[in-house]
């Protein structure tokens, strides 16, 4: 991972060189005593991709909440402070670690796993599944995603409705909806989830999904209305 040191204090700024160059993985692309020259290199389209900012938080010029409100694109963070204050609103960017001065070695290749395991996360994402299996008597049959139009709740089960079957497994809806993926599937009722790319029409209260019998109606609660308006590319007058 590329990564720099911004502190405006010069002994701070070799201990944590130390640390990185003893470091397997990390690549030091340069320490800044300016918290001002480092926002201005990392938001340089044309400058080498930065991964990971080791930095202070209490800085004269710019503090590190400051720099961080200055960033077009935040890296990874991991902050380290003499002062535990700043924690709580630094994790509202979603900083990787936050340490406490003076830092070990032992605490800061910690920090540094954490931040390498997102790296590698973000590097090689898993390749999302496109399909699902779901027993039927005693098989387990493919279903791929595409192919279900909506999934409707039936006292302690769910049906799964495709274009020609349905699927009657014992499951709640709160479970079968963690397992759709979000980008396809969308709860528009608290007894049903569709499949965002079949619903043909959206009328009052209901959507109409195309289904082998005729059009499937199927009603839109009041609670998840607003959100099914906000999801979907709508054009109005």
């Amino acid at each position: 991972m590329n990564c720099i040191i911004v502190d405006d204090d010069n002994f701070s700024i070799k201990i944590v060189e130390e640390f990185v160059n003893r470091t397997e993985g990390l690549n030091l692309m340069g320490s800044f005593s300016s918290a001002v020259n480092a926002v201005n290199m990392l938001n340089n389209s044309e400058a080498t991709p930065i991964h990971l900012i080791f930095l202070d938080i209490e800085m004269p010029e710019m503090s590190g909440i400051e720099f961080l409100k200055a960033l077009n694109v935040i890296p990874q963070i991991i902050i380290y402070s003499s002062q535990e204050k700043y924690a709580l609103e630094s994790y509202e960017y979603d900083v990787t670690d936050y340490l406490l001065k003076p830092v070990t070695f032992g605490r800061f290749i910690k920090a540094v796993n954490r931040a390498r395991e997102r790296f590698e996360k973000k590097e090689n994402p898993v390749k999302q599944s496109t399909e699902i299996f779901i027993k039927n008597n005693s098989s387990l049959v493919r279903v791929k995603y595409d192919d279900i139009l909506w999934i409707e709740a039936l006292e302690n089960y769910v049906v799964v409705n495709t274009f020609r079957e349905k699927f009657t497994i014992h499951f709640t809806m709160k479970s079968i909806a963690d397992k759709m993926p979000a980008d396809k599937f969308m709860r528009i009722h608290r007894s049903y989830i569709v499949n965002f790319s079949k619903i043909n029409a959206i009328e009052d209260n209901s959507v109409i999904i195309k289904a082998e019998g005729g059009n499937k109606i199927i009603p839109i609660g009041k609670s998840y209305k607003d959100k099914l308006l906000d999801d979907i590319n709508l054009i109005t007058r």
